[in-house]
């Protein structure tokens, strides 16, 4: 009986993102809609919160933004709003329109460039949010470029399910596809919360800036098989918390893990391991939560929301994301909110829909990501 072909399974290189990006040497002019424009600068923030929740009241968006959050665009070291940044300004200096092109540092496999914008209500139809678009492609086809990375690339921007068609017609005439979908689920908190025992040595703690650190290497190693993820940096992981809340968030921690197991899989990291040579515990999963209180009136009851959940893939299937979960629920009960909300991909490998809806979460509203795969 012949032996089967042997085929192999690795992709053949790529080429430097350089030669893929396709940038063009000089950015495409903005002069649509009679604004003047010029990058962003930190002092815009005031304003730039009215023009972003504006346009998220004409387009039904289920959020509103805080000034704070806006205040920390600007602080994230790995921005460059000098270049990477465009305001439009009417002639009595109202910001009308706004783009940025954002990436984040750290990314490994895939290096993604994230396009945010927005027009005005009062200035669309002019062909504002087009020519804002094609300048927002080209800069963010030189940040790639720029890169000298040859890996996988992405140029990725969001949309929500409740935008007006002409928003997904402009993204689809610049060549992006709609590829992931988001589902915005709730839990009524007036609903019992499970009762979610851990076995062994697992148990769940409070938050503490003492163990941030080690859930971040948690949260690389929980995500690091989920589309889209690329580990977090130490930066990247500790900015844009203005609306965190430590009191509504929880970890698990292993205090007697198995160390030689862990130590002998090749994806654990260095400040894992020395973690596990120590002798300390190990978080091994974590429930970051958020509260907005600028979006219950947008939706019309309050809540607690989960930021981020996950659990370190070797204790995957033993409750721990729902341990967890549950003493999330509890302490946003505690304070008075109605519900328990979270985004999740509705391709998570993790299982995660499932676990959701099991726990009485349902879904309110929806996203989605659209992108250009280079």
């Amino acid at each position: 009986m012949p032996s089967s072909p042997v085929t192999s399974t690795t992709a053949p290189p790529l080429t430097p993102i350089a030669q893929r990006a396709a940038a063009p040497a000089t950015l495409p002019p903005v002069s649509a809609g009679g604004l003047t424009w010029r990058p962003a600068v930190a002092a815009d923030a005031p304003a730039l919160l009215t023009l972003k929740n504006e346009i998220a009241a004409t387009d039904a968006e289920p959020y509103r933004e805080t000034l704070a959050e806006v205040e920390e665009m600007f602080t994230a070291p790995w921005r460059a709003f000098e270049t990477d940044s465009l305001v439009g300004v009417d002639t009595d200096g109202t910001l009308r329109a706004y783009a940025l092109v954002d990436t984040h540092p750290g990314d490994t496999s895939t290096v993604r460039v994230y396009l945010w914008g927005g027009v005005h209500a009062s200035h669309r139809g002019r062909g504002v949010g087009r020519e804002v678009l094609a300048w927002t492609v080209a800069r963010a086809r030189q940040v790639l470029a720029a890169s000298g990375k040859e890996i996988p690339a992405r140029l990725a921007l969001y949309g929500e399910d409740t935008d007006p068609p002409s928003k997904a017609r402009l993204y689809e005439r610049f060549g992006f596809e709609a590829r992931r979908y988001y589902s915005d689920l709730r839990r009524d908190l007036a609903a019992p919360v499970p009762d979610a025992p851990l076995d062994g040595s697992l148990r769940v703690v409070p938050w503490s800036e003492e163990l941030d650190e080690a859930t971040r290497l948690a949260h690389n190693d929980a995500f690091r098989d989920h589309w889209g993820s690329e580990p977090r940096t130490p930066e990247a992981w500790t900015h844009g918390r203005s609306e965190f809340a430590p009191q509504w968030s929880f970890l698990v921690v292993d205090d007697a893990p198995d160390v030689d197991a862990l130590l002998a899989d090749p994806h654990t990291d260095p400040e894992t391991a020395a973690t596990l040579r120590a002798g300390g515990p190990l978080v091994v999963g974590y429930e970051m939560a958020g509260r907005y209180d600028e979006d219950f009136p947008v939706r019309g009851y309050t809540f607690g929301y989960t930021e981020l959940l996950g659990v370190r893939r070797a204790y995957r299937g033993r409750k721990v994301a729902v341990a967890a979960l549950a003493a999330a629920m509890r302490a946003m009960a505690a304070d008075g909110m109605q519900y328990a909300s979270l985004d999740v991909d509705t391709e998570n490998p993790s299982g995660a829909h499932g676990l959701y809806a099991s726990l009485g979460y349902e879904k309110v509203s929806g996203s989605r990501m659209y992108s250009i795969e280079l």
